[in-house]
Protein backbone atom coordinates (compact mmCIF):
# COMPACT_ATOMS: atom_id res chain seq x y z
CA UNK A 1 0.00 0.00 0.00
CA UNK A 2 0.94 3.68 -0.83
CA UNK A 3 0.68 6.00 2.10
CA UNK A 4 0.15 9.88 0.79
CA UNK A 5 0.08 12.51 2.69
CA UNK A 6 -2.14 15.75 2.69
CA UNK A 7 -1.90 18.99 3.28
CA UNK A 8 -3.37 18.48 6.45
CA UNK A 9 -1.15 16.90 9.24
CA UNK A 10 -1.40 13.20 10.32
CA UNK A 11 -4.45 12.95 7.50
CA UNK A 12 -3.97 10.53 4.75
CA UNK A 13 -4.90 9.15 1.51
CA UNK A 14 -4.28 5.00 1.46
CA UNK A 15 -3.53 3.76 -2.05
CA UNK A 16 -3.73 0.07 -1.88
CA UNK A 17 -1.56 -2.15 -4.10
CA UNK A 18 -4.57 -4.52 -6.13
CA UNK A 19 -3.81 -7.74 -7.25
CA UNK A 20 -6.05 -8.80 -10.35
CA UNK A 21 -6.34 -11.71 -12.66
CA UNK A 22 -9.49 -13.51 -14.66
CA UNK A 23 -11.06 -14.57 -10.73
CA UNK A 24 -11.38 -11.41 -9.46
CA UNK A 25 -8.64 -9.12 -7.31
CA UNK A 26 -7.28 -8.99 -3.37
CA UNK A 27 -5.80 -6.66 -1.52
CA UNK A 28 -4.57 -5.27 1.96
CA UNK A 29 -6.77 -3.01 2.99
CA UNK A 30 -5.22 -2.16 6.42
CA UNK A 31 -1.93 -3.71 7.51
CA UNK A 32 -1.01 -1.86 11.40
CA UNK A 33 2.80 -1.89 11.50
CA UNK A 34 3.10 -0.62 7.80
CA UNK A 35 0.75 2.18 8.89
CA UNK A 36 2.31 3.11 11.98
CA UNK A 37 5.86 2.80 9.74
CA UNK A 38 5.06 5.64 7.16
CA UNK A 39 2.79 7.80 9.24
CA UNK A 40 4.54 7.42 12.61
CA UNK A 41 0.60 7.01 14.39
CA UNK A 42 -0.19 4.04 16.46
CA UNK A 43 -3.41 3.23 15.95
CA UNK A 44 -5.74 0.50 17.15
CA UNK A 45 -9.25 0.29 15.95
CA UNK A 46 -12.43 -1.24 17.84
CA UNK A 47 -15.05 -0.57 15.94
CA UNK A 48 -16.22 -1.62 12.08
CA UNK A 49 -19.32 0.90 10.80
CA UNK A 50 -21.21 0.56 7.30
CA UNK A 51 -23.99 2.69 5.55
CA UNK A 52 -25.75 2.60 2.76
CA UNK A 53 -26.85 6.04 0.91
CA UNK A 54 -28.15 7.15 -2.49
CA UNK A 55 -27.23 9.58 -4.80
CA UNK A 56 -27.20 12.74 -3.16
CA UNK A 57 -27.36 11.83 0.21
CA UNK A 58 -24.68 13.73 2.70
CA UNK A 59 -23.49 12.48 5.58
CA UNK A 60 -21.77 15.16 8.11
CA UNK A 61 -20.05 16.99 9.21
CA UNK A 62 -19.29 15.11 12.76
CA UNK A 63 -16.77 14.28 14.94
CA UNK A 64 -16.38 12.70 18.35
CA UNK A 65 -14.42 15.30 21.21
CA UNK A 66 -13.06 15.10 24.60
CA UNK A 67 -12.30 10.74 25.83
CA UNK A 68 -14.51 9.61 23.21
CA UNK A 69 -12.34 11.53 19.99
CA UNK A 70 -12.12 8.98 16.70
CA UNK A 71 -9.57 8.42 14.38
CA UNK A 72 -11.17 6.93 11.25
CA UNK A 73 -9.86 4.88 8.61
CA UNK A 74 -12.86 5.00 5.34
CA UNK A 75 -13.16 3.58 2.02
CA UNK A 76 -16.04 2.61 -0.41
CA UNK A 77 -17.13 -0.60 -0.87
CA UNK A 78 -19.64 0.20 -3.88
CA UNK A 79 -20.32 3.43 -5.50
CA UNK A 80 -18.44 6.51 -5.32
CA UNK A 81 -18.44 9.39 -2.65
CA UNK A 82 -16.75 12.75 -2.32
CA UNK A 83 -15.33 12.36 1.21
CA UNK A 84 -14.28 15.49 3.32
CA UNK A 85 -12.24 15.63 6.18
CA UNK A 86 -12.18 19.44 8.37
CA UNK A 87 -9.24 19.80 10.74
CA UNK A 88 -10.57 21.40 14.01
CA UNK A 89 -7.12 20.80 15.66
CA UNK A 90 -7.05 24.45 17.30
CA UNK A 91 -3.44 24.27 17.73
CA UNK A 92 -3.38 23.20 14.14
CA UNK A 93 -1.51 24.94 11.33
CA UNK A 94 -4.72 23.80 9.38
CA UNK A 95 -7.59 24.88 11.65
CA UNK A 96 -10.58 25.12 9.33
CA UNK A 97 -8.90 23.66 6.26
CA UNK A 98 -10.14 20.42 4.95
CA UNK A 99 -9.07 17.79 2.18
CA UNK A 100 -11.56 16.39 -0.28
CA UNK A 101 -10.87 13.04 -1.99
CA UNK A 102 -12.72 10.92 -4.59
CA UNK A 103 -13.47 7.43 -2.92
CA UNK A 104 -14.85 4.60 -5.26
CA UNK A 105 -15.00 0.87 -5.74
CA UNK A 106 -13.11 1.48 -8.39
CA UNK A 107 -10.26 3.39 -7.16
CA UNK A 108 -10.24 1.55 -4.28
CA UNK A 109 -8.77 4.57 -2.11
CA UNK A 110 -9.09 4.74 1.53
CA UNK A 111 -8.67 8.00 3.98
CA UNK A 112 -7.38 8.20 7.25
CA UNK A 113 -9.24 10.93 8.93
CA UNK A 114 -6.91 11.66 12.65
CA UNK A 115 -8.75 12.61 16.15
CA UNK A 116 -10.09 16.09 15.68
CA UNK A 117 -11.03 16.34 12.46
CA UNK A 118 -14.92 16.35 11.43
CA UNK A 119 -15.82 14.01 8.56
CA UNK A 120 -18.36 14.22 6.07
CA UNK A 121 -18.78 12.45 2.48
CA UNK A 122 -21.73 12.83 -0.68
CA UNK A 123 -22.55 10.25 -2.76
CA UNK A 124 -21.98 11.11 -6.00
CA UNK A 125 -23.27 7.79 -7.98
CA UNK A 126 -27.09 6.47 -7.76
CA UNK A 127 -25.89 4.44 -4.13
CA UNK A 128 -22.79 3.77 -1.95
CA UNK A 129 -22.03 1.28 0.76
CA UNK A 130 -19.49 3.10 2.50
CA UNK A 131 -17.25 1.13 5.28
CA UNK A 132 -14.93 2.52 8.15
CA UNK A 133 -13.45 1.61 10.89
CA UNK A 134 -12.79 3.66 14.24
CA UNK A 135 -10.24 3.60 16.58
CA UNK A 136 -12.89 4.67 19.65
CA UNK A 137 -16.55 3.15 20.57
CA UNK A 138 -19.37 5.22 19.81
CA UNK A 139 -20.68 7.63 22.38
CA UNK A 140 -23.70 10.09 21.36
CA UNK A 141 -22.57 12.43 24.19
CA UNK A 142 -19.94 13.25 22.47
CA UNK A 143 -20.44 13.50 19.43
CA UNK A 144 -20.61 17.04 17.71
CA UNK A 145 -20.32 18.47 13.86
CA UNK A 146 -19.92 21.61 11.46
CA UNK A 147 -22.71 22.02 9.24
CA UNK A 148 -21.64 21.27 5.91
CA UNK A 149 -22.33 24.46 4.07
CA UNK A 150 -20.58 26.65 6.54
CA UNK A 151 -19.32 30.05 4.72
CA UNK A 152 -15.63 30.05 5.93
CA UNK A 153 -15.12 26.24 4.85
CA UNK A 154 -16.64 27.17 1.29
CA UNK A 155 -16.31 22.93 0.50
CA UNK A 156 -17.59 22.29 -3.14
CA UNK A 157 -19.48 18.83 -2.86
CA UNK A 158 -19.15 18.27 -6.02
CA UNK A 159 -23.36 18.26 -6.79
CA UNK A 160 -26.08 20.91 -6.74
CA UNK A 161 -26.96 21.35 -3.48
CA UNK A 162 -30.73 21.34 -4.64
CA UNK A 163 -29.98 17.38 -5.29
CA UNK A 164 -28.21 17.09 -1.82
CA UNK A 165 -30.72 15.17 0.92
CA UNK A 166 -29.54 15.96 4.81
CA UNK A 167 -30.38 15.01 7.90
CA UNK A 168 -32.22 17.73 9.90
CA UNK A 169 -29.98 17.20 12.48
CA UNK A 170 -27.04 17.58 10.02
CA UNK A 171 -28.91 20.73 8.74
CA UNK A 172 -28.74 21.86 12.22
CA UNK A 173 -24.81 21.58 13.25
CA UNK A 174 -23.21 25.06 14.29
CA UNK A 175 -21.12 27.17 12.07
CA UNK A 176 -17.42 26.59 12.08
CA UNK A 177 -17.38 30.06 14.29
CA UNK A 178 -19.75 29.16 16.48
CA UNK A 179 -18.04 25.38 16.80
CA UNK A 180 -15.01 27.32 17.64
CA UNK A 181 -16.88 29.26 20.76
CA UNK A 182 -18.07 26.14 22.22
CA UNK A 183 -16.31 25.21 24.65
CA UNK A 184 -16.16 21.27 23.98
CA UNK A 185 -16.17 18.72 27.34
Amino acid sequence: MEIIKTKLKDCYIIEPKVFGDERGYFFESFHKEKFKVETGLDIDFVQDNQSSSKYGVLRGLHLQFGEYAQAKLVRVLSGRVLDIAVDLREESETYGQYEAVELSADNKRQFFVPRGFAHGFVVLSESAEFFYKCDNYYAPSYEGGIFYNDKDLNIDWGIPQSEMIISEKDQKLPSLSDFKNTKLS
